[in-house]
């Protein structure tokens, strides 16, 4: 593992292949490692990262390779269940993946001789993303260009289904609010969901188009972020369902929104691929301009570090690393 000082990426990590999704396991899964999944073209593949800001033992940063799973398809999302342990005996990790086939694959192995997968039906367009329940990890919620967001249970049965107003883009299921389903759709709408009674409970506009993400601050349940047109836009859900901040970062129009994980004022957002190469901004809400800026040769995914102020990206044959000042 190199630390390189171009285009300030802090570190790279070589992949076999174009990495189209890259996500850290946001649960602790009971290892002092951090566990990062990346999607290419036809596999998903399992590791687990250390770096120097959280160990004084390692030189810059350790990567080592778990598994690789077989996936026949090109990757297109990932999420991760929290009932992945690497302290247990076994171990056990368990993901989902959503792919080009308009399926969802749900992988659970013990690193050894058990690797299973199930095939979920049911979507009848693109699924642009997907999210386990945070707490017990027994339902998975994904969402469509076919104006649909699916709750599925573990054996691939539909538990519950919202239909949309347009392509759903981003599904968020925050661990203090278990009962209650975030769903933001292309056309500038993001509403939440009772899952008890499947109803509709609130809703926020961002009166542009199209919205491409958005997230659900982990350490300020009021705090909603999302990327629109080329702005990013932030709501405090008490206030109004209108965003109180907004500001144009893109020119090329933004892509993704993720907030830190550690701290609720950092977020990061990513221009559009396509374009030779793709920007990151890392933002603070108390800095009028990004705090980091850096650039990956046709990045794809966005994921923050579950207890680091470091956030990475995939690309080609690549995984890019920044880590950025609280």
């Amino acid at each position: 593992m190199k630390q390189e000082s171009t285009r300030n990426t802090s570190y790279t990590v070589d992949c076999e292949d174009y990495v189209h999704v890259v996500k850290f396991n946001p649960f602790d899964s009971g290892d002092s490692c951090s566990l990062i999944a990346y999607g290419g073209n036809n596999y998903v593949v399992v590791g687990t990262c250390r770096f120097q800001e959280e160990d004084a033992e390692v030189e810059g940063m350790q990567y080592k390779t778990l598994r690789t799973f077989h996936h026949g398809i090109r990757v297109d999302a990932i999420a991760w269940s929290p009932e992945t342990r690497l302290d247990a005996i076994p171990p056990q990790i368990r993901f989902c993946t959503a792919a080009s086939d308009r399926k969802l694959r749900l992988f659970t192995s013990d690193l050894q001789d058990k690797n299973e997968f199930k095939t979920f039906d049911g979507h009848s367009d693109y699924i642009n993303d997907l999210v386990f329940a945070p707490n017990e990890g027994q339902e998975i919620a994904s969402v469509s260009d076919d104006h649909t967001c699916r709750v599925w249970d573990l054996e691939g049965n539909e538990k519950a289904h919202f239909v949309l107003r347009s392509s759903g883009m981003s599904v968020c299921w925050h661990p203090e609010e278990a009962f209650k389903l975030m769903v933001a759709e292309k056309n500038g709408t993001i509403r939440f969901y009772d899952l008890i009674t499947q109803q509709a409970i609130l809703s926020l506009e961002c009166e542009q188009t199209p919205l491409m993400s958005a997230d659900w601050c982990l350490k300020n349940t009021f705090k909603i972020g999302a990327v629109a047109g080329s702005d990013w836009l932030i709501w405090d859900i008490t206030r109004s369902s209108y965003p109180q901040d907004k500001r144009p970062v893109h020119v090329d129009r933004a892509r993704l929104f993720r907030w830190s994980r550690v701290n609720e004022n950092l977020f990061a957002t990513t221009g559009y691929p396509g374009k030779t190469t793709t920007q990151l901004l890392v933002h603070h809400l108390g800095h009028p301009q990004p705090i980091l800026t850096g650039t990956a040769a046709v990045g794809s995914g966005l994921t923050w570090h579950r207890t680091l102020p470091l956030c990475a990206v995939g690309g080609d044959h690549k995984i890019f690393f920044w880590v950025t000042e609280m």
